[in-house]
């Protein structure tokens, strides 16, 4: 686990993390406030302003939260559902393990030569590290 972090923070190896099954409720990661409180308040926002004043305030309303929601909220959920996933996956690796097999993790990593590797699920993460390890060790001193 400490070569993959160090891999990491070297920037040779990237962490993928399926976003929407960590962004789920069950989750260890998902956090409500984040998902409905937002939506729900452009949805009932939109009502409101529908019942209140006309059918076009309420869509205009409407529209200006979806383009909020999607342009600006979005990513900064994306953003943090990784940040946590991350946070726990590389605290332990019996973590790392259990959510590897689940198919919510992949690793990628460009090579000092040209080629790309990735591993998924179905791939030893253990030894994707070892491979990547050593070829770019044997890279650097060539350097």
């Amino acid at each position: 686990m400490a070569q993959l972090r160090a891999l990491l923070a070297a920037q040779r190896v990237k962490l993928g993390v399926h976003i929407r099954r960590m962004n789920s409720p069950g989750s260890p990661v998902y956090r409500m406030y984040e998902n409905v409180w937002p939506a729900a308040t452009i949805l009932v926002t939109s009502f409101l302003g529908t019942w209140a004043v006309h059918f076009y305030l309420g869509a205009a309303i409407l529209g200006v939260g979806c383009w909020w929601w999607i342009a600006k909220w979005l990513p900064k959920i994306k953003d943090g559902v990784f940040e946590r996933t991350s946070a726990l996956v590389l605290h332990d690796a019996k973590q790392f393990d259990y959510w590897w097999v689940a198919g919510v993790l992949s690793l990628y990593a460009a090579m000092p030569d040209g080629s790309e590797r990735a591993a998924a699920k179905r791939d030893d993460w253990r030894e994707f590290v070892r491979i990547v390890s050593a070829e770019t060790e044997q890279e650097a001193p060539a350097a």
